[in-house]
């Protein structure tokens, strides 16, 4: 596991995604952050139909954490215990919660 994140970091690192988005927005560039995360692990093979939560926080947006979810949502979506940490204990105000095909659901 703790060579798949280094990979994961690595690979983010070098991909630009510490760059702001055109509008320059928190908001906006944890989307765009949220996205590059989920599209790095569906083309690494991970499976994400468990609803994982992959960013706990961002990288560059550290109020902000990356959460899979089912689209349509489903109850097991809304349980504490399945989403991201850093969220349900308050350390994060933030979260982009995308599909498993990376598409963005919500964010707030």
């Amino acid at each position: 596991m703790n060579e798949l994140f280094f990979v994961c970091v690595v690979f983010f690192f070098f991909s630009g995604c510490f760059q702001p988005t055109e509008s320059g927005t928190p908001l906006n560039s944890a989307e765009k952050e949220c996205i590059n995360l989920c599209e790095s692990m569906l083309k690494q093979g991970m499976d994400l139909s468990s609803g994982p939560c992959i960013g706990n926080p961002l990288n560059s947006n550290f109020d902000f954490v990356c959460d899979i979810a089912h689209n349509p949502r489903k109850e097991i979506d809304n349980l504490s215990e399945n989403q991201c940490s850093f969220f349900s204990e308050g350390k994060a105000k933030h979260f982009v919660e995308l599909d498993e095909k990376c598409s963005l659901i919500r964010k707030v």
